[in-house]
């Protein structure tokens, strides 16, 4: 049983990363069942055991793009104290995570907008689910008298909806800067819309 279990959760996987080079290569739209299942190595039977359509295939990539995103801002934050540091970590992880890997990002940022209302709430909720993160650590950094009182479930949403829309851009653009770069020119904007010194530099 154990042995069956894993295998069963290798083809998961195998699905799960052959889904994403196919929605990288094309549109949501222009993807089909059939095309992730050559790229898979399987038979589209196979991939129906595992998801039910193409929206399930999807919108579990999303999940999993989701999850891995926040462990790694989990991980780069463990070891910062200063919460707005942890807060500013936490954003230059997305930022990196992304410059790295743009097929991705395209695939999180764009393709799941364009795919239908089904997902577009699904990203939201995503996106609100990081924009917490932010709102937790801010909170924290009120608490301990590091800045003054701000309502912080609007600038936690106003700085993720920044990094959104500079990754956004980065991704449309013909000929994208660097995207680390655009972040150093946002902090200082962030920094300033919660009362702190644009030159105070927190980063570990």
């Amino acid at each position: 049983m154990a042995v069956q279990q894993a295998r069963a959760q290798h083809r998961h996987r195998r699905i799960l990363d052959a889904a994403q080079r196919v929605f990288s290569r094309s549109a949501y739209r222009d993807a089909s069942v059939d095309q992730i299942a050559d790229e898979a190595g399987t038979s589209k039977g196979g991939v129906y055991f595992h998801f039910p359509n193409k929206e399930a295939i999807f919108l579990a990539l999303l999940d999993r793009t989701a999850e891995r995103l926040r462990k790694k801002i989990e991980s780069a934050t463990a070891a910062v104290e200063d919460p707005v540091a942890k807060a500013d970590t936490a954003l230059r992880t997305v930022l990196g995570t992304f410059a790295k890997h743009r097929a991705l990002a395209r695939l999180f940022m764009v393709e799941a907008l364009g795919a239908g209302r089904e997902f577009h709430q699904r990203t939201a909720e995503i996106r609100g689910q990081f924009a917490a993160l932010i709102e937790q650590h801010l909170d924290v950094a009120i608490a301990q008298g590091l800045i003054s009182e701000i309502d912080t479930t609007i600038a936690s949403r106003a700085w993720f909806g920044a990094v959104n829309e500079v990754v956004t851009h980065w991704l449309l653009s013909d000929r994208p800067r660097p995207l680390e770069d655009s972040y150093d020119a946002l902090r200082p904007l962030l920094m300033r819309s919660i009362g702190t010194a644009a030159g105070t530099d927190r980063r570990p």
